[in-house]
Order: structure tokens, then C-alpha cells, then sequence
């Protein structure tokens, strides 16, 4: 593009028509960022200048009498300049393929995860401190980006709320640092709460256990056992030395950090005596299992938060020792969010059985969803067990969402009734962008953070700065000496020396520290700087939710459904009275309400369209109560058969929603980032985490209940660029057009016609069996099919003479042409075919079939799948005549194997009788632990390849011998499951052994075709080490 045309493109683009009038937070929002387009490159490259001036100034500058290490003469060297060349070429290259092959984080159309184009403000102050290379471990390694970290942990505190006035005496100082990541963090978080193998020194639970024993009987603190007076957390006061093992465990937070300080101010005691006391008797000498065992703590401490939390926290119960198992999911409710309800029940069952309760762990903004969970409500719940004896830490995991509490006004108070206004808006024009508030629940949620005992936050993630950059925040600045040999009151605040032995991690890059100081500074962290930005954010991603809510009509292939209920279906909801027909109007009534006035009107028509409207009718009130709590989109897709009628079934709603989400992503170097026009990722809703949250959703979406998970489509939103006219109109007709798509495949694998089917032959004396090749996934075939038929003398006859000739061969029985199993083939009994080996070759033609009967005919979609495959045994259909006796394995659950067996010799006690064989029963493979052995491996690794489970080595193949127990099949030929392998252990038919193969005994092996799916992209093989060797090809 030309000089010209990129003038033009600074004052507008594709979408607005002018620049916006008087948005001033939109310009300096502008001013933040390298722009979609590179609009502020000159900028930016000005300013890296600048580093790079300021880089050679200090080098030049440091003892210049020194003179140069580096001489022209060797510069101009060819040793020299062969090797310059080839860093220059090999950094050409390497550069030419990250713009090739990264992910448009920087564009309005990128809305997966949570990338967006970092601030400048955030990339210079990282560019800038990487070339000194400081490490943020000790002052002697980096004495200004330390005194950065200090600063930055400060700005973080005053966004939360903490206050940082030590001369204050209503409330502790805080204090906050910056770590790697929120991981991280949340670990140190645990570590400060919890024991463990990591943690060198006093923790908050037993620390109290560790202090006790040094005051009891003759303990070195016994002189102050006679005195030393503290509250317990119902109010109570009581000797130390006197309390029981419950309120040890059990004391509130400031009560245990005040206990250094009261120690001193009191009886004068030294904070080396202290130290040395705490040494002797503390979890670090004496070992927690120790601890536990001296104070009868038999029922491990644990840490309580939703289900749905990320998965750092398991790990790091598991890092800190206190069992990932010890960390326990809390259900959530219908919207993702953590259910009181639940965790009151959770808390009272800890109380009665007196189990120590670590954390309850609170997200503002879950990674997934972009919940808020109620954190005002966990805050009340501690209140109310702590006047009943319980005590525990709160803890917000803010990882995501920390940086919205900029958003909340300075004037904010809870409960005010103008917290329910939409903002007022600066600006008008074609391209301007107004600001949205986040929802009034959330606004008090995330208030409520300053009432936290700690917070965890991301920087690198809504902060909009570089990895890596966590960040841990404390309400009382003492709990961070619960992870150091530091004795508090002796270290008051905390110094340069002392800062680098905080938290968990050794070494860090001050540059991390330095990038997120500098952004804080310049862009702000309040409702003018990082507020503006998000509030822009909320509006953009509002405007989408609002299409996700109303885009498919009653005429639509395809139904989108948003994780968030709308405002009609909440109201519903709470009305006893509602019916589904009322039910179903008032939500198409409200979708059309979003169509009329937010879909089709530009940002400027809905601001003036509210002037007039009383709050409760704003449009900007009703796109805030769509979507999340904060700017993550979660909806799921559903499609329509070509006959109107909505798909129910889980597994195929979640293959619609993989195969939009695999359109719109990035998994392979041959995919180029740059021809995707629009971007979304995807998210698992497992039914064991998410519970009721699935269920509810897979209802809204017309789908059967089941325990499958729900696979969902996920879009974060963290551009603050504009949102007018055309633009997300254009992104919403991309995915439309995706969708419509895949909708047509995903009818075609799922509307049963007719089609080429193949059957295993197996021999009988006056007729065969024949056992179809199922497919989980193409509705043609989605059946275990086992029937008998007869066919035409010379046919039969070809047959047995090839068997006879070749025993060990299989035959299929193929249609010869496409045929509908139940229109046809079983409804006429007859149809034509062929027989062919297993090598391809063809062994009769123009054969026919008659007398086609089904023995078994049982449906294999989803929801008459198993939730888990057999334990302890494997099962198989029996059946035949006593002369030729035949198995196949039954498909209970996918994937699966198709494993076959003709002519087994049964040895069991009672013999089974032909009525029974003829009509079919269900055998056991005994000592075969199916649950064990799934998911198999590609057939020809399991009987062509190496390996434990291959060629001779597999279980199933002629010859090998089993126990085996035979039962009734309590089912109808055509019945579907779930349950088709339960049997009445009580009414066994009989006990013994079973070997595979005899006379014409072939044994089949598929884990292949029957888990193909036809319609599958074809995947490319991942060559990124290609891609890297060509710069290492520069350097040779």
C-alpha cells in the first residue's frame, strides 16, 4: 500500500467514516498501543531509539578512559563480517517467520484467548531493562528494577483497595510483589496459608501449633504461659497455652501476625529468641508429619474453591504437600460462578467433623468464563463460621480479573442505586466508542477484593504487558514472612536487601518488574487510565455478546446459545409461573429487542437513543446484562436437521463446535495465520467440574442429559479499537458463513441414507452370520449389528470352498450398492452383494441375500454409550449353534475396538443350549480389565507393529485361552443403552473357558474404521522444527 493510502487509513479505516469527536479517553487509549496497522510505528521506533542511544551512552560513559575492547581493525575483519552476515541473515529470517507464522494478537479480529497487542509503555520498559539483564533476587543484581518491584507492588495494592498509609490505624498496610505468573503465585499464596515439604518456615495454620509447644511445660516461652491472653475467632479470650487443638487451627489472621509483635511490645522477647523458639518447635525441624500426628490432626486441612478453578491450584496443593486431592472443587452454579449454597454446605460438613479449613479461594474472573464469583458472600460466610469456631483465609484469585477493579468510580459505594447507571459518555462521531461499566454484582464483587486476606493478579494478562508478570498482593503486608526466616517487626515494611528473599521463586527478571511499573505509571490504575481501556473493552465485547444472544432466528440451520443467561431467561427463572410457551416468547421477544436496538445500530444511534429511555430500558443497560461478568464470551452451537428438528445429541453438538473452532484457529505451521479472518478458541465444560453449569447449559441448547462433557466456543475480547458499523457486523457474517458450513457436514454424518455397508461372514451349518463393520460416527453405520441370513447355493458354496482353502482368511459380505440397513435390507429381508478377503480379493459376485434377520441390532450414538468402559472383565455377544460358536465384542462406550471371533471353542458348565445360543447372551472375558486396556492403539501397532501389545504379544488373537462367564442378554434386539452390559451376576449360564480359533477360526482386529471419522479435515504433520532449521541453515 502506498504512502497515501496509508495516511488515509491513520484517520479512518474499512468501517468509520471520521475520526470521533471529543473522545478524549479514546484518544489517549489510542496513544497507548502500536496500533492494528502499525499507526503509531514512528512512535514506537522512536522511542526504541531513544533505549538504544541511552544503552550506548551508559557503556561509553562507564570509565571511558578505558577505551575500546572491540578494535576497527578486528570489525573489519572477514572472519569479523562473515559472522555479523550470518547473524544478520539468520535474525532476517527469524523475524520474516514470526511475522509469518505468530498469531495476530494485535488485531480487533483476533478474539480467542486472552492476547491482545501489549502497551508500549509495557514493551519499552521490558526492551529497555532486558539490555542491563537485572535480576529482581538480590539488590546487588538489580538496585533500580528492586526498588521498580517495590513500586509496582504498590500500585497493585492501591487498585485493590489496600491501604498503604502505615500511619493508619484501621487497617494493616499492604504490600504486593511481582512473581512469573499467576501459577506461581497462587503457589506462594498456599505456601503462605498451608504446610508443606516447600515452605521453610511459619505458615499461618501452624504456626499457632509450632508457638504452643514452645510455651507448654518447660518450653524455652513457658515463663509467659501464665499470661499471654489471645481472642479465638468467636470473640472469646482464653490463655494461649489453655487453647484446644480446634482454636489453635482456627485463629484469625491478624490475630496470628499480631502474635511477633505482642510477643515483643509485652514480655520484650527478641525476635532472635523468637526465631531461634520457632526453630526448634516450627514445621521446619520438626517436620509436619510430626505435627500432625502430636496434635491428632488426623483429617487433612483443605482449601476450598469452585470446581471450575484453574489448574494451578491442584498442582500446587500437590507442589506445597497438602494433596491435590485437599484441594476441593465447590459445585458452581447455572452461570460458572462459585455456588454459596454449595460451599456453606462444604463449610458446615468441615465444622461438624471438625476438619481445618486452609483457604476459600474466590475468582474474579475465571480464565474459562470470565466469572466473578461471589466474593462478598464467601467474605459473610467466614463471619458467620468463624462465631461458630471456624476461621479461614480468603483469597481472590484475580489473575484475570484484578485489573477491572480500575473500573470501579472513586465515589463507588455498595449498595449505592446509581451504581445501576450506564457511565456517561464523552464523545460522538463514526468511529466512537463508548465506555461501559462492569454489571453492579460484579462492581461490588470486585470492591470487595480490598476485604481479601490476599490477591493474586496477572499483569501480563489484562494488564495488556509483556511475559512474564504475575503478581501477589497482601491486605496485612506480615503474611509475607511466613515464607522467610524474616522476623517481621524487626524488618517493619520491608527493605531492598530484604525483597528479593520473598515468595517462592529464586531468580526473576527485573525487567518484568520494570514493565509493569512503567505501564502502571504511564497509563494509570485507576477509572481514568486502565478504567478508560477496559471500560472499552466491556462495551466491544458486550456488542458481541449481543450477537452471540440474538444471531440464530427460528429459520436458522443452527441455534447459538450463550453461557449467560439473558435477562428474560433469569426473570423466568424466578417465576414460578412460567411455562415454556411463555418461556419461549418472552426470549425471542428480548432477542428481537437486541436486534432492533442494539444489532442494527451504530454506537452513536444507541447513546442518543437513551437519552430519552428511563435506566431500566437502556440499551446500554441491557448490554451489560449480556455476556459474562467481565470481557470472555463463553456459547455453544447446536445444529438443525435438514427436517427443522434440533439435534439432541451431546457428541454431535460438540463435533459442530470443533470443527467452527478449528476453521477460526491456528494449529499447524501450514496454516497461515494471516488468511484467517477472524479468530475464536474453545473450552471444556467436563461434566465432573461443572455439574449443574453443564446440564443447564446442554437444556438451553436442546441436547439429551448426559455425563459427556460439553465442548463450548470461547472469545475474549481485549481490543479497545473500534467497534462501529461494519466491522463486528462483518466478523458475525464470517462465523455465520463458517457455521452454515459445518452445519451441512454435520448433517450429512448424521442423517442416516443409504450407503456401501460390510459385514465380518461367519459360518453356521445351514447359514451365516454376519457381524457390520460399525462407525461411531457416520449415522449410516452407527450401529452394532449381528444377523443372519442365507444365501444363493453357489454363493454359499464359493464361500465355504475359499474358507476350506484358507482358513486363517476373513470374508466381507458387502452390499452391492448403497442400501439403507432399516428401510431395506431388514425390512426386505434381501438385497445384493458381494464377498471379498480381506486382501481385496473378490471371491463371488452377484451374490444373494436372504432371509437377513438381525440378532442383535443396538444403536450406538452417544446417549446409549456407557460412562465408562467394563471393569474387571470384558464383554462380548455370544451366539450361533453348538457347532459354530462365534463372539463380538460389544461397543459400550467410544472409542472402542471391534474385536470378532469365529468358531470359539466354549467349554462351560451347564453347556449353553441352542435356543440360547440362536438367540444371543453376553459372555465375560474374565481376568480381561477392559478399563485397563482402552483407549487401543492403531491396529497395525497392535498386530503389525512392536511393542508390548503388538503381533504375538496381543491378547486377542487364534489359539489364545480365557475364562469366561456366560449370562442372559436381558435386552430387546433393538434396545440402546446405556446399561446393555449389566447382567444378574446371580443367574449365571454357565462358567468356564473359552479359546479363540478352530476349524475356519479367523479372529478380526479393528481399532481403526470403527473410530473413523469420514469427515475429518485432513491433519497436516506439525513441521516447526522445518521451520527453525531454516535459520539455523543462515548460520552455517
Amino acid at each position: 500500500m502506498g504512502e497515501k493510502t496509508s495516511k488515509d487509513q491513520r484517520k479512518r479505516n474499512l468501517y468509520t467514516t471520521k475520526a470521533p469527536e471529543d473522545d478524549e479517553s479514546h484518544q489517549m487509549i489510542s496513544s497507548l498501543f502500536m496500533g492494528p496497522h502499525a499507526e503509531n510505528y514512528e512512535y514506537f521506533k522512536r522511542n526504541i531509539i531513544t533505549i538504544l542511544e541511552a544503552t550506548r551512552d551508559a557503556r561509553l560513559n562507564y570509565f571511558p578512559d578505558d577505551g575500546p575492547f572491540i578494535s576497527e581493525e578486528v570489525q573489519a575483519s572477514a572472519t569479523f563480517n562473515k559472522h555479523t552476515d550470518k547473524i544478520g541473515n539468520a535474525v532476517k529470517k527469524a523475524a520474516q517467520l514470526l511475522s509469518r507464522h505468530s498469531v495476530p494478537w494485535w488485531s480487533p479480529r483476533y478474539a480467542a484467548h486472552m492476547c491482545m497487542d501489549m502497551s508500549m509503555p509495557a514493551l519499552l520498559g521490558y526492551f529497555m531493562t532486558m539490555l542491563y539483564n537485572p535480576n529482581n533476587v538480590s539488590i546487588e543484581a538489580s538496585p533500580l528494577t528492586m526498588i521498580a518491584e517495590i513500586e509496582a507492588g504498590q500500585q497493585l495494592c492501591e487498585m485493590f483497595g489496600f491501604n498503604l498509609d502505615s500511619k493508619a490505624k484501621d487497617a494493616p498496610v499492604g504490600w504486593g510483589h511481582i512473581t512469573c505468573g499467576g501459577t506461581v503465585a497462587n503457589l506462594e499464596s498456599i505456601c503462605e496459608n498451608c504446610s508443606g515439604p516447600n515452605v521453610q518456615a511459619r505458615n499461618l495454620k501452624f504456626y499457632p501449633l509450632a508457638l504452643h509447644n514452645g510455651i507448654k511445660d518447660f518450653g524455652p516461652l513457658s515463663f509467659i504461659g501464665s499470661t499471654f491472653v489471645i481472642e479465638t475467632c468467636n470473640g472469646s479470650k482464653k490463655l494461649f497455652k489453655d487453647l484446644s487443638k480446634w482454636e489453635l487451627l482456627n485463629l484469625k489472621v491478624p490475630t496470628v501476625l499480631e502474635i511477633p509483635e505482642r510477643l515483643a511490645i509485652e514480655y520484650g522477647i527478641s525476635s532472635t529468641f523468637l526465631q531461634e523458639t520457632m526453630q526448634k518447635y516450627g514445621i521446619q525441624s520438626v517436620g509436619l508429619g510430626p505435627l500432625e500426628r502430636q496434635f491428632n490432626i488426623d483429617k487433612p486441612i483443605q482449601y476450598m474453591l469452585s470446581s471450575t478453578r484453574h489448574y494451578s491450584w491442584p498442582k500446587g496443593g500437590a507442589i506445597a504437600g497438602i494433596g491435590s486431592e485437599n484441594v476441593v472443587g465447590i459445585a458452581p452454579d447455572i452461570e460458572a460462578r462459585l455456588d454459596l449454597h454449595e460451599l456453606d454446605k462444604q463449610l458446615q460438613a468441615s465444622l461438624e467433623k471438625e476438619q481445618a479449613v486452609y483457604a476459600v479461594v474466590s475468582m474474579v474472573g475465571s480464565t474459562e468464563e470470565g466469572a466473578v464469583d461471589p466474593l462478598r458472600g464467601v467474605l459473610d460466610l467466614r463471619k458467620k463460621y468463624q462465631a461458630r469456631g471456624l476461621s479461614f483465609v480468603v483469597h481472590a484469585d484475580a489473575a484475570w480479573g484484578g485489573y477491572f477493579a480500575s473500573m470501579i468510580p472513586r465515589d463507588f459505594r455498595p449498595g449505592d442505586p446509581k451504581n445501576a447507571e450506564p457511565p456517561k459518555q464523552t464523545g460522538k462521531g463514526d468511529g466512537f466508542v463508548p465506555d461501559a461499566s462492569l454489571r453492579v454484582d460484579t462492581q461490588e464483587d470486585v470492591y470487595a477484593m480490598r476485604y481479601a486476606d490476599s490477591i493474586t493478579v496477572d499483569p501480563h494478562k489484562a494488564g495488556y504487558i509483556p511475559y512474564p508478570a504475575g503478581g501477589l498482593c497482601y491486605r496485612d503486608g506480615r503474611m509475607r514472612y511466613l515464607i522467610t526466616f524474616t522476623t517481621p517487626y524487626i524488618s517493619g515494611t520491608g527493605t531492598l536487601e530484604s525483597i528479593g528473599i520473598f515468595g517462592v521463586e529464586g531468580s526473576k527478571p527485573g525487567a518484568s518488574a520494570m514493565s509493569t511499573w512503567l505501564a502502571n505509571r504511564c497509563i494509570g490504575t485507576g477509572p481514568e487510565g486502565y478504567g478508560a481501556l477496559l471500560a472499552e473493552v466491556c462495551f466491544t465485547i458486550s456488542r458481541l455478546s449481543a450477537h452471540w444472544a440474538a444471531m440464530s432466528t427460528k429459520s436458522s440451520s443452527f441455534i447459538c446459545v450463550p453461557l449467560n443467561l439473558l435477562p428474560s431467561e433469569r426473570k423466568a427463572m424466578e417465576d414460578p409461573n412460567t411455562t415454556e410457551e411463555s418461556y419461549a416468547e418472552a426470549l425471542e421477544k428480548e432477542k428481537q429487542k437486541i436486534r432492533d436496538r442494539i444489532l442494527k445500530k451504530s454506537n452513536q444511534e444507541i447513546i442518543d437513543e437513551d437519552a430519552d429511555r428511563p435506566t431500566e430500558d437502556k440499551a446500554m443497560v441491557l448490554l451489560r446484562a449480556l455476556g459474562s461478568d467481565l470481557n470472555i464470551n463463553v456459547f455453544a452451537l447446536n445444529f438443525r436437521h435438514s427436517d427443522g428438528t434440533l439435534n439432541d445429541d451431546v457428541e454431535e453438538a460438540n463435533y459442530l463446535n470443533r470443527r467452527v473452532v478449528e476453521s477460526l484457529s491456528v494449529d499447524s505451521p501450514e496454516d497461515e495465520p494471516t488468511k484467517i479472518p477472524f479468530y475464536l478458541t474453545s473450552t471444556e465444560f467436563d461434566h465432573g467440574m461443572y455439574g449443574v453449569c453443564a446440564q443447564h447449559f446442554k437444556k438451553r441448547l436442546g441436547l439429551a442429559k448426559d455425563e459427556l462433557s460439553l465442548f463450548v466456543l470461547r472469545n475474549v475480547l481485549m481490543t479497545p479499537f473500534p467497534t462501529e458499523g461494519n466491522f463486528i457486523d462483518t466478523m458475525v457474517n464470517i462465523f455465520q458463513e463458517v457455521v452454515e458450513r459445518e452445519v451441512e457436514v454435520c448433517r450429512k454424518r448424521n442423517e442416516t441414507k443409504e450407503n456401501h455397508h460390510s459385514f465380518i461372514m461367519q459360518d453356521g451349518p445351514d447359514k451365516i452370520y454376519l457381524v457390520n463393520r460399525s462407525m461411531f460416527y457416520l449415522a449410516s453405520r452407527r450401529r452394532q449389528l449381528i444377523a443372519s441370513a442365507n444365501l444363493d447355493e453357489k454363493s454359499l458354496s464359493t464361500y465355504r470352498d475359499a474358507k476350506k482353502d484358507n482358513p486363517e482368511e476373513t470374508y466381507f459380505l458387502s452390499t452391492a450398492q448403497k442400501e439403507d440397513i432399516s428401510a431395506t435390507m431388514l425390512s426386505d429381508g434381501a438385497f445384493d452383494a458381494v464377498i471379498t478377503s480381506k486382501s481385496g480379493k473378490t471371491i463371488a459376485q452377484n451374490v444373494k441375500v436372504k432371509s437377513f434377520t438381525a440378532l442383535k441390532d443396538r444403536p450406538l450414538n452417544s446417549k446409549y454409550r456407557d460412562d465408562a468402559y467394563p471393569t474387571g472383565h470384558m464383554p462380548f455377544y455370544l451366539y450361533g449353534t453348538p457347532e459354530n460358536i462365534h463372539i463380538d465384542h460389544m461397543l459400550l462406550r467410544a472409542p472402542n475396538i471391534q474385536l470378532s471371533a469365529a468358531n470359539i471353542t466354549l467349554d462351560v458348565f451347564p453347556p449353553i443350549s441352542p435356543t440360547t445360543l440362536k438367540a444371543g447372551c453376553i459372555l465375560f472375558a474374565d481376568e480381561v480389565p477392559e478399563s485397563a486396556m482402552q483407549p487401543f492403539l492403531p491396529t497395525s501397532q497392535l498386530v503389525g507393529g512392536r511393542g508390548p501389545t503388538s503381533a504375538g504379544n496381543f491378547f486377542f488373537q487364534k489359539g489364545r485361552k480365557f475364562k469366561v462367564s456366560v449370562f442372559e442378554d436381558r435386552y430387546a434386539v433393538g434396545a440402546g443403552g446405556p446399561g446393555l452390559g449389566d447382567v444378574d451376576y446371580g443367574r449365571r449360564l454357565g462358567v468356564g473357558e473359552m479359546v479363540l480359533g478352530k476349524d475356519g477360526g479367523d479372529v478380526w482386529v479393528d481399532s481403526e474404521s470403527v473410530n473413523r471419522d469420514p469427515f475429518k479435515k485432513p491433519s497436516q504433520s506439525a513441521k516447526w522444527r522445518e521451520e527453525f532449521a531454516k535459520i539455523g541453515k543462515e548460520l552455517e
